[in-house]
């Protein structure tokens, strides 16, 4: 039972990743690509009516992680509580920045809150990635299953390494590419004209930064990690999870070139599924390792709740699902289609 509820968990994230990454994404963009208020209010429009219903499968990793596993949930929120507050205000920002642009029509309102948007959207997505750069690398993790993890120390990923190092900057480097160019793929899809044609063209070129930052980061994990090459060796038929990244990665790309907007966002799609579920399969059965001595990583075994409270759960945990997924399809396709222009 612990390892359903650790797949559950991993299907909540990446149902977070997908489906808010591509409004984080849109957001930090729009910082560029937008060209006057119009434009602004396209990008807005293309991810209004989503925002903050796809925020609720944060919401619901967050509750599934809670009850599942509730002593990584207790190690976790005591020992990144610095970074999460920060997580915890941007969110604020992003959702104050939407609300608040169109109060008062001036000149130095809206920009500010265009900014506001932009930067929040954009630290998240870092923010994010270097959270899961953490999980990958392994935090200070003491007998009782505590650890105190500064902002940075000497910027080297060993046991005296802080939440930002090279390794995790890295893949908040990554994360933020990635996010952007779902954000680009998904305003080319909702939008027409010469927003569209811009997404389109950035998309493109990120893309190369993103197919390096994918084989580097592939590469230094393994000896970040340990535990990813021997997982992978015990477990070849892993090996699909990153062919469906590799393969989202080069289906974007094709899609990209034919300005097939909509195959191009799912083709990203399914390379942040890819990627995800590669990291998942790798770190198993850990749930948080520990960095100091291996012996003391939180696992879904040590801490999983207890046995009867898993099943239990998951006759609550299925109905929740399934009403969050049927909303998330109703407003998907209530709001199909292209974004009108601002009258």
């Amino acid at each position: 039972m612990p390892e359903v509820w650790f797949c559950l968990v991993a299907i909540s994230i990446a149902g977070y990743v997908v489906l808010d990454g591509f409004d984080l994404g849109a957001g930090f963009v729009s910082l560029f690509i937008a060209r006057g208020e119009e434009e602004r209010r396209q990008i807005l429009a293309a991810i209004g009516p989503f925002w903050d219903g796809n925020e609720v499968w944060l919401l619901a990793a967050g509750g599934t992680l809670y009850f599942a596993f509730p002593s990584l949930y207790a190690s976790a929120f005591s020992g990144f509580y610095l970074a999460l507050m920060i997580v915890l205000w941007l969110l604020i920002l992003r959702g104050i920045a939407i609300e608040f642009r169109g109060h008062i029509d001036d000149p130095l309102w809206r920009p500010f809150w265009d900014t506001v948007f932009g930067v929040s959207s954009a630290l998240l997505s870092l923010l994010f990635g270097v959270a899961l750069g953490n999980v990958v690398r392994g935090v200070p993790i003491d007998a009782e299953g505590y650890f105190f993890l500064p902002l940075w120390t000497d910027f080297q990923p060993g046991g005296n390494a802080g939440a930002i190092d090279w390794y995790t900057v890295l893949i908040g480097l990554a994360s933020l590419v990635a996010l952007s160019i779902h954000g680009c793929l998904w305003i080319a899809y909702k939008t027409a004209g010469r927003l569209q044609a811009r997404s389109r063209q950035i998309a493109g070129l990120g893309w190369w930064a993103l197919a390096g930052l994918t084989l580097l980061i592939s590469m230094v994990s393994f000896t970040v990690q340990p535990h990813l090459l021997n997982q992978v060796e015990s477990n070849l038929w892993g090996g699909i999870f990153p062919i469906l990244a590799l393969g989202g990665l080069a289906f974007m790309k094709w899609q990209v070139h034919r300005r097939a907007d909509k195959y191009a966002f799912l083709a990203s799609c399914l390379y942040l599924i890819g990627m995800l579920t590669s990291v998942t399969f790798g770190v198993f059965p850990y749930v948080l390792p520990s960095n100091i001595k291996p012996d003391f990583s939180l696992t879904v075994h040590n801490a999983a709740a207890g046995q009867n409270g898993l099943e239990i759960g998951l006759w609550w945990w299925i109905p929740g699902m399934l009403l969050a997924v049927g909303y998330s399809t109703f407003m998907y396709r209530r709001f199909a289609g292209k974004v009108e222009p601002a009258a």
